[in-house]
């Protein structure tokens, strides 16, 4: 037999009152649907079976006052044992215990407690001391409450003491994560500056280019100006007569300075009244009046004058 029966009316049949007595069962697990289903069974004895474990939903059963695992194999006991708030008697006696769950601690209501033969923690063993009276087993439940408050109390320490731990370590984390984002952003901040800067300069270089090549445009307009309104103009070139043209002028310039120098003799000096001189005379007077009216010495006047 391994259950105490598949169905309530079975575990019915065992309850006396408000106990049910499931000892010597020759159980491996508890029925724990069926006895949820029995809230009057307040004392349950479950002693003298082949438990091994007991079920997390076993906690459940919170309308138990008293509780009988005595003579099982039960090598440790839920991690939540403590929701049995209502417990006050508890035989573990000869079992395969070494410690005890902290939420034992909140049994508040437990007045009796065996702990004998089970292989249990030194401390927890020295705590616990003998059951062997009414008197000792109480003295077995105050002193064994109190330890796993202290234990508790010591556990809630350690892991208020972990998250601080852990939370200085996230705030270590997050101060690193923002340093480094601070970091980043003022690379890009002195990138993007940079950038900017040759950017600017690009453009400043652009311009300046622009500026020198319109301002040669405009020299080059200003110098042009300068030559003609200068001090010192320059000459026209000289025009280029041709050889013929050069030895005509130059032989009326030797008639011109051989008759000027006659005129002179025959009109200033004494000569001019010898008969040559009269004849001379009167030949520069004919020979100017008739040059004058010939185009020729006009056009050369005229070209000389221009020179």
């Amino acid at each position: 037999m391994t259950k105490a029966g598949t169905k309530g009316g079975n575990l019915r049949d065992k309850l006396d009152g408000n106990e049910l007595d499931l000892s010597l069962s020759d159980l491996n697990e508890v029925p724990v649907k069926e006895l949820a289903a029995l809230p009057k069974a307040t004392i349950l004895d479950l002693s003298c079976n082949k438990l091994t474990t007991l079920p997390s939903d076993f906690c459940g059963l919170t309308h138990l006052v008293k509780l009988d695992l005595s003579k099982n194999k039960l090598q440790q006991l839920p991690a939540d044992f403590g929701r049995l708030v209502n417990l006050q008697h508890l035989d573990l006696l000869n079992n395969r215990l070494v410690t005890l769950p902290v939420s034992f601690a909140q049994l508040k209501n437990l007045k009796w407690l065996d702990l004998k033969d089970n292989p249990l923690d030194p401390v927890l063993a020295k705590v616990a001391g003998d059951c062997l009276d009414e008197k000792q087993c109480k003295q077995c439940a105050n002193k064994v409450l109190q330890h796993m408050k202290a234990v508790q109390a010591d556990q809630e320490r350690e892991r208020q003491r972990r998250l601080e731990v852990e939370r200085e370590a996230e705030k270590k984390r997050e101060a690193k994560q923002r340093a480094k984002e601070a970091q980043e952003r003022e690379l890009r901040k002195r990138e993007k500056a940079e950038e900017k800067e040759r950017r600017r300069k690009e453009y400043d270089a652009l311009k300046a280019a622009k500026r020198e090549q319109e301002k040669k445009p405009k020299k080059e307009a200003n110098q042009a100006p300068k030559s003609k309104s200068g001090s010192r103009p320059r000459k026209p070139p000289p025009r280029k007569h041709t050889r013929s043209w050069a030895v005509l002028k130059l032989l009326l310039l030797l008639l011109l300075f051989g008759v000027a120098g006659g005129l002179v003799a025959c009109r200033v000096t004494e000569l001019q009244q010898q008969p040559l001189c009269t004849s001379v005379n009167t030949i520069y007077d004919n020979a100017v009046q008739g040059l004058r009216r010939h185009e020729i010495l006009q056009w050369v006047l005229q070209t000389d004058s221009q020179q």
